[in-house]
């Protein structure tokens, strides 16, 4: 049994992933600001810390909940059109909630952390399927930003350990 951090774990993706979790008999933390996701869709067993990721309080409510084998990054702010529509927005959060998370993390002595990352870091692919080798040309502010997310991890791994993996 292990323990993991999920954050957007009250969204779609994020509470499957922690009742998956669970299912095998790992303890989960969510933290979630219930601003998309839903109290409701956090599965019974799971504990919910309420609060935005880029929050130093809600965070060290997280942490203090640890140790954890492993964060997965699932909070952010995802319409491609609305980045659009508001680009400093979609850029700001995103990049600052998975540095605020990542940092705490190798803080916290957490050395894995699973980012959830989109096919619109490659804007308009040379070929379909997408493989990992094409070139990366984000066409919207919300590809940037997860282009953006993953350039912090890849600092965090080699400053601090922090490896990650990009879904």
């Amino acid at each position: 049994m292990a323990r993991f951090l999920v954050t957007g774990g009250a969204g779609y993706v994020g509470s499957h992933t922690v009742l998956a979790l669970l299912d095998r008999g790992d303890e989960v933390v969510v933290l979630d600001d219930l601003s998309k996701g839903h109290r409701a869709a956090v599965p019974a067993g799971a504990t919910l810390v309420e609060g935005r990721c880029d929050d130093p309080r809600a965070l060290e409510a997280a942490f203090a909940r640890g140790p954890f084998e492993a964060v997965l990054h699932f909070a952010a702010l995802s319409l491609v059109g609305d980045s659009m529509r508001d680009p400093m927005r979609y850029i700001g959060e995103n990049v600052a909630g998975v540095t605020a998370v990542a940092g705490a993390a190798a803080r916290s002595g957490c050395r894995k952390f699973v980012l959830s990352s989109t096919a619109a870091l490659f804007g308009f692919p040379e070929r379909i399927p997408i493989d990992e080798e094409q070139r990366l040309g984000p066409v919207s502010p919300y590809g940037e930003s997860k282009l953006m997310c993953e350039r912090a991890l890849d600092w965090a791994e080699r400053i601090h350990g922090l490896r990650f993996a990009s879904l």
